[in-house]
């Protein structure tokens, strides 16, 4: 995908090199499949990296369900709605603009209109994701609780969440109990997202992150 050595030259004596290219076979299948989420093996060392590419990769899954099953204006209205909230953690003003996309659009050209969603979603999924985006969105939902939760609860959720802000919890932490909590108190909207079951959890991607 990058750093592949270029020569200048086929003449052995005069010849320089620079990593600035692109595999032949890499760039190909990137220009075929511009959609497909692709990653260089030795980056998904990084947790970060291999968390957001797996991520990347079951999101694209789901698209190409979507388009298997047929697109309409409520099933993309219904994909987007199911990943509103992995969205705003990769970027919220991002996830607002791809939503607006879908606003009042029910006389469009639903195919132009599925690839402009798809292209922009793209993008927006490749921003690496972090602890204050994913607060910000953490925070988001817990709002679903207000109402439900004692002050016992609301203490013990704000202050893993605090904890995971500064770095002395991994994600999981609190989503975990805000799972809990969610099954005590269920909410559809919150039950339909895939911000909190991204990915199998034998992954165990939010565990490192």
């Amino acid at each position: 995908m990058a750093r592949v050595k270029l020569y200048s030259s086929v003449d052995s004596k005069n010849n320089h090199s620079t990593k600035d290219g692109v595999g032949i076979y890499a760039q190909r299948l990137m220009e075929n499949f511009p959609f497909l989420p692709v990653e260089e093996e030795g980056r998904l060392t990084d947790a970060h990296l291999r968390e957001n590419f797996i991520q990347r990769v079951d999101i694209y899954s789901r698209w190409k369900a979507l388009c298997e099953e047929g697109l309409t204006w409520a099933n993309l209205q219904a994909f987007h709605a199911n990943h509103k909230y992995i969205f705003m953690s990769h970027n919220q003003l991002k996830a607002k603009e791809l939503g607006a996309l879908l606003a009042d659009t029910k006389d469009a050209d639903i195919e132009v209109l599925a690839l402009t969603y798809l292209e922009e979603m793209t993008a927006l999924l490749k921003i690496i994701t972090s602890r204050k985006k994913h607060v910000n969105t953490l925070h988001h939902i817990q709002g679903y609780l207000k109402r439900s939760l004692e002050g016992d609860d609301k203490a013990e959720l704000k202050e893993l969440i605090e904890g995971y802000q500064k770095g002395l919890l991994p994600l999981i932490v609190p989503i975990t109990l805000l799972r809990h909590h969610f099954r005590r108190n269920p909410n559809q909207y919150i039950t339909q997202s895939f911000y909190m079951d991204p990915h199998p959890g034998e992954m165990m991607l939010l565990n490192n992150i």
